[in-house]
């Protein structure tokens, strides 16, 4: 298992659009991916719970990655928050 934490950036935070961008990652992959929030632990691979953390610009998200491939889907994930999900 591994960890990153990650600030979400784009101008309107884990809108519809981010969320399925960061699902459709997470389904590339074998591992599992959750995100972390105010205490609250979704399914990466859920659109549905991507959307329940209604995660604004500015919120800060812990990624947690488990499985084989964990390294190449939080390395891919990073890259995605840190180019504010390419909306800018």
């Amino acid at each position: 298992m591994i960890q990153k934490e990650v600030t979400l950036l784009n101008r309107l935070g884990l809108h519809i659009r981010p969320a399925a961008q960061l699902t459709k990652i997470a389904e590339k992959y074998k591992s599992d991916v959750y995100l972390l929030k105010d205490g609250m632990r979704v399914n990466g691979k859920s659109i549905m719970g991507v959307m329940m953390l209604a995660a604004g610009r500015g919120s800060t998200l812990i990624l947690e990655c488990v499985g084989e491939d964990e390294q190449q889907l939080l390395n891919e994930l990073v890259e995605l928050f840190e180019n504010k999900f390419y909306e800018e």
